[in-house]
């Protein structure tokens, strides 16, 4: 892995006899690159194919000061979340952590390739829910910062759930050092229903004391992020709302996203001035708060968007 080999044939520190019999008689069940998109923003979007034919999505987003890889961590997702493109493509199964860890050598392959740089963040943000492929999950990031593995610091990963209380926990028992981020996107739970069926059982106290319990055990930085739905979740109640949840929890930022539509959900993106009150309102009331433009919108790779269309 450190060494960015993809088959037996790659492992040129083997004898030729001995690579020839590994790849006789077992095979790396590794991804493989399917397909590619770079945006006009320089985002790049990779569809990666397992050996079994299923795709998944992975994105490299480049910035001025960093250069983050967003990887998938199942095949679909069971949550059905209505604003989320994956949610509306039935789940195959989870990915397990060396085809996890795979995603990230080859984006980080290709950051290098691309832009000279190596990756400086992953964020758990792709396909997929991750706290529903714990082990999997887990065990990447272990891999991941591993000295023999890429040796990035946990610090720099960021794992995202729409709200898994029970799981959310268990990251706080068993002490892990990156990053959480809720994805909120309504701040009561009669419109957190409407939008992301997993409130119905995961419910916002369940999910509030979780993140108080991972934030005792841990004291590992929290995020809220937050999608703007227009005339939905994007008014001064709205804002009050998520103001009480953001006191609730020690978040140290609430990410404001703009929405990018899909065709399969009736939401719209609200005006720049709707949202401009909603940021300035927010920081009146002394939260720390920024607004997240998406990036790589023109190839369907910004948030909320992958649903393996190339």
């Amino acid at each position: 892995w450190q060494k960015g080999a993809h088959s037996f044939a790659d492992m040129t520190n083997l004898s030729k006899e001995l690579r020839q019999k590994l790849g006789e008689n077992f095979f790396l069940p590794a991804l493989s690159v399917h397909s590619t998109q770079h945006s006009a923003d320089g985002t790049v979007k990779t569809g990666f194919q397992t050996h079994e034919g299923h795709l998944c999505e992975g994105v490299l987003i480049p910035t001025e000061s960093r250069y983050t890889a967003c990887v998938s961590s199942q095949i679909g997702c069971s949550l059905s979340c209505r604003f989320c493109a994956t949610g509306y493509i039935e789940r195959k199964r989870n990915l397990d952590f060396d085809e996890i860890y795979d995603e990230v050598v080859l984006l980080n392959e290709q950051c290098e390739r691309i832009y000279g740089k190596k990756l400086s963040n992953i964020v758990f943000m792709g396909m997929g829910e991750p706290l529903l492929n714990y082990k999997n999950v887990l065990k990447a990031i272990e891999k991941i910062t591993a000295e023999d593995g890429l040796a990035m610091s946990p610090r720099r990963i960021t794992v995202s759930t729409a709200g898994v209380a029970k799981m959310i926990r268990q990251l706080g028992d068993d002490n892990v050092k990156f990053k959480l981020a809720l994805s909120l996107h309504a701040a009561n739970d009669q419109k957190r229903n409407e939008i992301m069926p997993i409130n119905e059982t995961n419910n916002l106290k369940a999910i509030i004391d979780a993140l108080n319990h991972f934030y005792k055990q841990t004291k590992n930085e929290i995020t809220l992020e937050y999608i703007l739905f227009n005339n939905f979740n994007d008014s001064q109640k709205d804002a009050d709302e998520l103001i009480k949840v953001y006191r609730q929890v020690p978040a140290d930022l609430v990410n404001i996203i703009e929405y990018n539509p899909i065709d399969f959900a009736k939401f719209e993106k609200p005006t720049e001035q709707r949202m401009t009150e909603f940021m300035d309102y927010l920081a009146k009331n002394k939260v720390n708060a920024r607004l997240r433009r998406s990036r790589g919108k023109d190839i369907d790779a910004a948030c909320g968007q992958l649903a393996n269309k190339n």
